[in-house]
């Protein structure tokens, strides 16, 4: 056993016992499905934001089976503003696949998580580790940060996931179920919280004396990150789109989406007071865009359109 690997393992963990978050999937009590459901809304979505709509969500549909017995357009409806809302159809696909070939009980394994509709590697992994206490490498965004700060000095890990990374993470890894699983937790936990990648909280970091990003001086990044536009991009324009199919109580006409209505009220307003129709056109997308926004939607089925207009899928 490599004593400073363990030194890392024992500080990262006892950080963690003493620090960690009361999170709701956290609890002993928390079904698996209650954690399936939250590693899924918290892929590219902060906690602050999970929080209410993973309690609403579990208040609604506390099984997979209440899940799937309603259509995957509710789904999107109660998936609200996390973003990325085609996570919303993948959760309804799982739970259909879970109470149709599971009993209704989610998979205990890597491998059958991974067979599910929309489940990739790390949240299999995840889950399995998790909400089912089994040795399982969970690599995610805020880990990688850690390993390569702690370990290989780097200020932030290469733009995708790289062989060497997952090398690292199973070498860190215990070798003792229980101790792996609170190893997880506890590394995650210290990339959101202290080993943040903007602004890291070094001087509360249980790990900063054999830090090698520190003993090196701190270096900037090999590369440039590049962050996410947004304004006046197609996933700005169907998010605003989606907005008003997810508040509408019937079908929208597509000439609504696709044409401001000349009643329209256009007095400027702050961004809050705006109804979804409003803040939609208040983007003054072109006409182009917001078609191609809605034929997105159509096909990756998270709208549907007959003779009445345009909707939630059913």
């Amino acid at each position: 056993m490599d004593p400073q690997a363990e030194t890392l393992r024992r500080s990262i963990t006892e950080w963690f016992a003493a620090n960690a978050r009361t999170l709701p999937w956290r609890d002993p009590e928390c079904s698996p499905w209650g954690v399936l459901v939250s590693e899924i809304m918290l892929q590219q979505t902060p906690v602050v934001r999970v929080l209410p709509v993973w309690e609403e969500w579990m208040r609604r549909w506390p099984t997979p089976a209440a899940l799937a017995a309603e259509p995957s357009g509710e789904a999107v409806r109660a998936w609200g503003r996390l973003g990325y809302p085609r996570r919303a159809l993948r959760l309804h696909a799982a739970a259909t696949a879970i109470t149709a070939d599971s009993a209704g009980e989610v998979p205990s394994t890597h491998a059958a998580l991974l067979a599910l509709p929309g489940v990739g590697d790390y949240t299999a992994a995840a889950v399995a580790a998790f909400a089912f206490g089994r040795r399982e490498c969970v690599v995610d965004t805020n880990i990688r940060r850690v390993h390569a700060r702690a370990v290989t000095g780097d200020a932030l890990p290469s733009p995708s996931l790289t062989a060497a990374e997952m090398r690292l993470a199973r070498s860190l890894l215990p070798a003792d179920r229980v101790e792996s699983v609170a190893w997880n937790a506890a590394v995650m936990e210290l990339g959101a919280l202290i080993c943040t990648a903007r602004s890291p909280q070094c001087a509360e970091c249980p790990v900063l004396d054999r830090c090698a990003w520190v003993a090196a001086g701190r270096p900037e990044p090999h590369f440039t990150a590049k962050g996410q536009a947004w304004a006046g991009t197609d996933r700005q324009v169907r998010g605003a789109m989606m907005a008003v199919l997810r508040h509408a109580t019937e079908p929208v006409r597509r000439e609504l989406l696709l044409h401001a209505p000349v009643d329209l009220a256009t007095e400027p307003r702050a961004a809050a007071e705006l109804s979804p129709l409003q803040a939609l056109h208040r983007l003054q997308a072109p006409q182009e865009q917001l078609e191609r926004a809605l034929a997105g939607l159509i096909k990756d089925r998270l709208a549907a359109e007959d003779h009445h207009g345009v909707s939630l899928p059913l």
